[in-house]
């Protein structure tokens, strides 16, 4: 499955942090972050829930970017 959501995030180089950050994510297979667009695409691997892989991204990302924010 894949979906797209809407980031907040400061600067290119955060928005590839946050990239590395997601793909790091249990449940994740696959997670590109466009910072023009300010979209992080996820694909989640087979039997993932989204509803719970997500707060999971979250938090990883706000490692990197501690006030970054992603609508789901």
């Amino acid at each position: 499955m894949k979906k797209s959501y809407k980031i907040d995030v400061d600067c290119a180089n955060c928005a590839n942090k946050m990239e590395v950050a997601a793909n790091n994510t249990p449940g994740v297979k696959k997670a590109v972050v466009n910072f023009m667009l300010l979209k992080m695409n996820v694909e989640f691997e087979e039997g993932a829930d989204p509803k719970t892989v997500m707060p999971a991204v979250l938090r990883n990302c706000q490692n990197v970017e501690s006030d970054c924010s992603i609508d789901f």
